[in-house]
């Protein structure tokens, strides 16, 4: 099965740089670095004895940064390999490690590809991310040796159906995992369903709960919002295209009860931008960017956070806090960020991504789902026109933030458990 799977892999490798390309246009750090999709131009042996850490893009690289950071201080003889997909996450990883770990793009799944990677960094030991399950990846590195870990694992409703089939090819993967750490009992359930051996199956919770508020972030917060006055602030975060729309017509009518309301809007991708900025003027709304250091003064109605890293101090910032991905079927994003500054968390209804996390932030009373612009606005409104409401709701957030914590140090541990020996290099 693998055979014919990575025969489609190189059938398609020309529409992969197709679609490099056509990234690019809008984005154009897509266009460069290509060679390290193939893992070309590494020379063999760059480093020894590493251990390998593969997130996608940002969501998956802040989730991964405080394991990273134990790590780094626990086993600093060993270096680390941070591998990301995108341009975003790349950058994401240079700003928070700089040359503390080794970065480069994760190749794309073809064997060849793995082998040159492998001669390059010797990863003796491969963690994974929530869902990066790779057939070819995990074959290359049983081939090399290397220890396979899922950490932080995550398996959507819609996910296992779509593996479970392709049995033939998900099973022999699953069964190259030293530990799958998984976030919640009913995708332990599903793995166990898909063939993985109960035995190497943890239930080890969700390391997004563990996020901490440094000091740094808490400052730049209380500095940015000391600019908007006494404004009612809400922040629409990681918004998609068919999103903006909805939000700014929300914003509308909330300006109707609420005209002194700022919203804080935080496009999901940097290379929407521009347009959405253009979108809101369009729309006929005051726009100030924070990218060019505008004033924010009594004609801003929409604040358009267009710069990269600071979505968790942008939460410090509101009073209320909407999170896209969701009004379209994306999967939504992560709500624990305005949990964590004690928010109350409005959703669109499409959460698969997020499941776990929405049930017990829903349990509580601290997050309501809502169906379209008309409701946001609703939503919104009614927690500006009801202070105490707010504040309850976002108690009961932090409560559950609170109460989850603790998944960092167990995952800490079992990596640990299969940390390569320095004296077996």
């Amino acid at each position: 099965m693998r055979f014919f799977y990575t025969s489609l892999w190189y059938l398609l490798l020309p529409l992969l740089f197709v679609r490099l390309w056509w990234r690019g246009r809008r984005a154009p750090a897509y266009r460069q670095r290509w060679r390290e999709r193939m893992a070309l131009g590494y020379r063999p042996g760059m480093l020894k004895g590493s251990v390998w850490i593969h997130a996608v893009s940002v969501g998956e690289t802040l989730a991964a940064a405080p394991l990273i950071e134990a790590l780094l201080a626990r086993f600093p003889e060993t270096p680390l390999v941070v591998t990301t997909t995108t341009p975003t996450g790349s950058e994401r990883v240079r700003a928070l490690f700089g040359d503390r770990v080794t970065h480069v793009y994760c190749p794309w799944e073809l064997p060849g590809a793995y082998r040159r990677f492998f001669r390059a960094f010797d990863p003796r030991l491969v963690i994974v991310l929530e869902t990066e399950l790779w057939p070819n990846l995990c074959a290359a590195a049983e081939a090399r040796g290397a220890k396979l870990m899922l950490m932080n694992g995550r398996l959507s409703e819609k996910s296992y159906r779509g593996y479970a089939r392709l049995g033939a090819l998900v099973r022999p993967m699953l069964g190259r995992f030293q530990v799958l750490a998984v976030q919640t009992e009913t995708e332990a359930e599903r793995f166990r369903q898909l063939g993985a051996d109960p035995q190497r199956i943890k239930v080890n919770g969700s390391v997004k709960f563990d996020l901490t508020l440094s000091d740094q972030v808490k400052t730049a917060a209380s500095t940015l919002r000391a600019g908007f006055a006494q404004r009612p602030v809400w922040i629409a975060a990681s918004t998609h295209p068919g999103e903006d729309e909805m939000v700014l017509a929300a914003h509308r009518k909330i300006l109707a009860d609420q005209p002194q309301a700022l919203l804080l809007l935080v496009p999901r991708h940097p290379e929407r931008f521009d347009e959405v900025a253009g979108l809101a003027r369009r729309r006929g709304f005051g726009v100030a960017r924070r990218s060019r250091h505008d004033t924010v003064d009594e004609q801003t109605q929409v604040y358009l956070a267009d710069t990269m890293g600071e979505l968790l101090m942008l939460f410090g910032v509101s009073d209320v806090a909407f999170v896209g991905g969701s009004l379209v079927p994306v999967g939504g994003h992560n709500l624990l960020e305005p949990a964590a500054w004690s928010l109350p968390v409005l959703s669109g209804p499409h959460l698969h991504n997020f499941t776990a996390i929405a049930d017990l932030l829903d349990q509580a009373g601290a997050l309501e789902l809502v169906a379209d612009g008309d409701a946001l606005a609703r939503a919104v409104a009614a927690l500006f026109a009801d202070t105490d409401e707010c504040r309850r709701r976002g108690e009961a957030a932090a409560a559950v933030v609170a109460a989850n914590r603790g998944a960092l140090q167990r995952g800490i541990t079992i990596c640990a458990s299969l940390w390569p020996s320095r004296s077996g290099l």
